[in-house]
């Protein structure tokens, strides 16, 4: 183990599995009857499914339990989901709301302590350590992303830089002249920082930066690629959700393989989506967590949409904590055109596959005649762009090829000129759905 990967809070990360199974089994135990007492929504589901918390009798009986969802936080808002009274509140988060209501979230002091020892293992299982500088360009605010891994970068003993999001020049400035060895941002921001920085005449590959902490939006191993070829830095995928604490439910060690989940703190099940039955490991289905230590607001097999699979296979990193495949798709961001299912990520990694093309692209979704239409614009390299046109011809029958080899459906191409698509400075919006409703 590298030394630098180790922190006194990250013991947990190494603990005999059996322990481990009995710390989870009793905060389990305790959650349970928490939530039972305190809110009236999981009272009334656990009443209504004959079950109480003297059913748990052992960890599997965590399938008795019933299911909670993002629409319950937004039927019980703003505070009927909290188990402790808003006198014990140290902190509340919400959600943007871009679809109505927004989630809230809330945490007491100790929930806080529970988050910041979560990042302070996310940030050693990357090798950061006491003297890191970390650049925190994630959004401050009512975002958890912000403050999430501010308070686990400072009880790590780093220099945190809290910039939060957007000012794309600053943050350049500041990677340059600050020393930064490391950055929190979506993995989409900053493959725009990259390419502004290539504009302003900086090589980031000259830079002390040497790991990005990645997160709050799916991308895919062709992403993580293109990041590592043009900075040499080690690209990491950070997991989490406001619902559950925010950043920090789970990360990547050194070997980049599957996220090692915190699961003295975040119980981790793959169901089937359809049938709501558990799946065995290794097989893919949706991510359902339970929180085993979250006071303020305890989660119940909350169901989060991600598609994953557990990974049992034992990582050379030595944790006995253990791993979900990388998170590259939810089962609410699928479309269908055509009856075909298509996920973003699907399009995005058939895309990076094809050389000249640049890790910028939008996907369009209109109706014509009473037909789904999908067209696909991607940025291709000035180089491309400025090249004949039997050239870009042939580009975009590559890129179409490559998109319905992967999908099965045929998609419209459409080549546009480097810096065309808007850039985010949070997370991307890869899909504008102009169908008609």
């Amino acid at each position: 183990m590298n030394q630098h990967q180790f922190h006194p809070v990250s013991a947990m990360d190494y603990l005999p599995v059996e322990q481990l199974r009995q710390v989870q089994f009793k905060r389990l135990k305790q959650i349970v009857q928490r939530a039972y007492d305190n809110v009236a929504l999981f009272r009334k589901r656990m009443d209504e499914s004959h079950i109480s918390p003297d059913n748990i009798r052992a960890l599997e009986d965590i399938s008795l339990l019933p299911f909670t969802v993002k629409s319950d936080l937004r039927d019980t808002y703003p505070f009927g989901l909290f188990a402790s009274s808003l006198r014990d509140v140290v902190r509340l988060h919400a959600s943007s709301g871009t679809t109505g209501k927004p989630i809230v979230v809330a945490y007491t002091k100790d929930d806080v302590k529970v988050w910041t020892q979560v990042m302070v293992r996310s940030f050693a299982s990357c090798g950061l350590h006491e003297g890191d500088i970390i650049q925190n360009a994630y959004g401050y605010g009512l975002f958890t992303g912000g403050l999430g891994a501010h308070y686990g970068a400072e009880e790590l003993g780093a220099t945190v830089i809290p910039i939060s999001g957007g000012n794309t020049d600053r943050q350049i400035m500041v990677l340059k002249d600050f020393g930064v060895t490391a950055i929190c941002c979506t993995p989409s921001y900053f493959l725009h920082l990259i390419e502004r920085a290539g504009e302003m005449g900086i090589d980031l590959k000259t830079l002390p930066l040497r790991a990005g902490i990645f997160g709050a939006e799916p991308w895919t191993s062709e992403m993580r690629d293109r990041i590592q070829a043009a900075t040499n830095i080690r690209a990491y995928d950070i997991y989490g959700l406001s619902e559950i604490i925010g950043p920090g439910v789970g990360i990547e060690c050194f070997h980049q393989d599957g996220l090692h989940i915190f699961e003295d703190h975040f119980y981790p099940e793959i169901i089937d989506p359809q049938t709501l039955k558990p799946v065995p490991d290794g097989n893919e289905g949706e991510l359902v967590f339970t929180t085993l230590s979250k006071h303020a607001m305890p989660m119940i097999r909350y169901r989060t949409r991600d598609i994953a699979s557990i990974m049992n296979q034992p990582c050379p990193c030595g944790r006995t904590i253990r791993r979900i495949s990388r998170i590259s798709r939810r089962s609410d961001d699928m479309f269908i055109i055509r009856g075909v299912n298509v996920f973003p990520s699907q399009i995005e990694a058939a895309l990076l596959a094809v050389e000249g093309t640049l890790p910028h692209y939008q996907i369009v979704l209109t109706s014509a005649k009473g037909l789904d239409q999908i067209e696909v614009q991607v940025e291709v390299t000035s180089e491309f762009f400025s090249d004949k046109i039997r050239g870009l011809e042939t580009l975009q029958q590559r890129i179409s090829h490559a998109v319905e080899n992967t999908v099965g459906i045929r998609a419209a191409v459409r080549l546009v000129e480097p810096h065309t698509i808007q850039r985010s400075e949070g997370k991307a919006k890869r899909v504008i759905d102009n169908r008609r409703k």
